[in-house]
């Protein structure tokens, strides 16, 4: 029985502009991607029967409403094995928290399934469908820390500092497309420059919108402000603050309130799924 396991890790929007909305509803945005070393752990194995199946299942959402199981219902033209495939999740990144972590389940998923598959598709393919399930799937099949533009799939790719990071989310879940539909969201932000991105210049248009509906995120960003410069990740609900060491960022989750989640992470520029489905690939051909 072959099993491949693999990291599915969180992102960080290191800044966010709104710059227009589209006729189809979508927003024109700028952002900078950058992965964390704080993921979800996928299982998949193949079976002998054509069935996807997956554990656990996520509590309110149906079976083919997954995006892991839509990832793999997408990869079902393009295998070249009748053998299914039995996917376990370990879930560690939070719903609703502007994490990605659902895009990040859907892109590890069509990683590991045009593997196991024999897909034999581009990361550019694979990225092509994935963005049916999301404007932040493609970062993750990417790969690499990038500058995004269009809707997020316009990615150029960059290399920003990895600090460490204290991560913080309050106790609510912040629906995107609340987020998005609110009518003071900022929309006319102007663009900016790829060099000005590194230098960390922008902002969070949602931001603001988020204080306003969620008083949790407010009352958490405005405790973070106290340490330094807070900042939003994606639409929220997690607030992050980037620190000079290990030591500064542990000294944060010290004081931070037992009622909201914490976690001690770093910045990386290359995404944990891609060097592990690298290197066991690699191992398969020893």
């Amino acid at each position: 029985m072959t099993t491949l396991t693999l990291p599915s890790p969180a992102k960080l929007n290191l800044f966010l502009h709104i710059t227009s909305r589209r006729s189809d509803g979508y927003h024109e945005l700028q952002t900078l991607f950058q992965f964390l070393d704080l993921s979800d752990e996928l299982s998949f194995t193949l079976t002998d029967n054509p069935d996807i199946s997956l554990i656990p299942e996520i509590n309110g959402v149906d079976h083919e409403d997954n995006l892991i199981v839509k990832a793999a219902r997408l990869l079902e033209a393009h295998k070249k094995t009748h053998q299914g495939i039995a996917i376990s999740i370990s879930k560690i990144l939070p719903m609703g928290g502007g994490l990605g972590g659902g895009s990040s389940n859907a892109a590890t998923t069509l990683l590991a399934l045009n593997t196991l598959w024999n897909c034999d598709l581009s990361l550019e393919e694979l990225a092509h469908l994935g963005k049916q399930l999301g404007a932040d799937v493609p970062i993750f099949v990417f790969g690499h820390s990038a500058f995004a533009e269009g809707i997020g799939e316009v990615l150029t790719k960059t290399n920003p500092d990895t600090p460490y990071y204290l991560l913080l989310k309050p106790n609510c879940e912040v629906p995107t497309g609340q987020i998005f539909t609110d009518k003071y969201l900022t929309r006319d932000t102007p663009a900016i420059r790829i060099s000005h991105a590194l230098k960390l210049e922008g902002h969070n248009d949602c931001l603001d919108v988020a204080r306003r509906l969620y008083p949790e995120v407010d009352e958490a960003f405005l405790w973070l402000t106290t340490f330094g410069n807070a900042k939003l990740t994606g639409t929220g609900a997690c607030l992050f603050l980037a620190c000079e060491s290990i030591d500064e960022a542990k000294r944060v989750k010290n004081y931070a309130p037992e009622k909201w989640q914490t976690w001690v992470c770093r910045g990386c520029n290359t995404s944990p799924t891609l060097d592990v489905l690298n290197q066991w690939i690699a191992s398969q051909h020893t």
